[in-house]
């Protein structure tokens, strides 16, 4: 389970519960006036995130690729990218 840390807490105590992410391998997520804004966890469990992902991805495009075109595999491509990118503030 993750522990929830304010923003505040963050900057008061950022060696300690980097040292408890490193070692103990607690995950915390972040939040600012209650709204959860990031998570800090350890190095290996993001990379595992990653990896999950990039599998996962894989595998939906070789079960799509079964008569997909070049073009058309490119624009998944796109889709992807820019669903996975954060909107414009305006």
């Amino acid at each position: 389970m993750m522990e929830t840390v304010s923003t505040l807490e963050i900057r008061q105590r950022l060696g300690d519960l980097l040292n408890r992410v490193a070692l103990r391998h607690d995950q915390f997520v972040i939040e600012r006036k209650g709204k959860p804004l990031a998570a800090m966890v350890p190095v290996e469990r993001l990379e595992q995130m990653q990896q999950a992902a990039r599998l996962h991805l894989m595998s939906i495009l070789d079960q799509r690729a079964k008569g997909i075109s070049q073009s058309e595999a490119d624009q998944l491509a796109n889709e992807a990218k820019h669903r996975t990118r954060r909107p414009r503030r305006k």
